[in-house]
């Protein structure tokens, strides 16, 4: 049952060189900031002046924040040029 526990809880947060509550933290910062930039498009939705851009500019901010933890797993390279702003 150990390596199971392991590996549904530890395995991922060592590959990133995290402990679990560090990871935890990570992860729910960036939740809470991805429910915040989701209520900004739904209020801009509803009323087009409000927050024009706030839900993109709060999304290229996380995503900077993981490009520049030094980790991207497979795949994430097509993801990360595929949020790169145009020139």
């Amino acid at each position: 049952m150990q390596p199971a526990l392991h590996r549904l809880f530890l395995s991922h947060p060592e590959s990133v060189d995290e402990t679990y509550g560090e990871h935890f933290s990570f992860a729910l910062g960036f939740a809470l900031r991805l429910l915040g930039a989701g209520l900004a498009a739904l209020v801009h939705a509803l009323i087009p002046c409000l927050f024009e851009t706030t839900a993109s500019r709060m999304i290229r901010q996380m995503h900077a924040r993981i490009a520049s933890r030094g980790h991207q797993g497979a795949g994430d390279e097509a993801s990360a040029a595929s949020l790169k702003q145009p020139a």
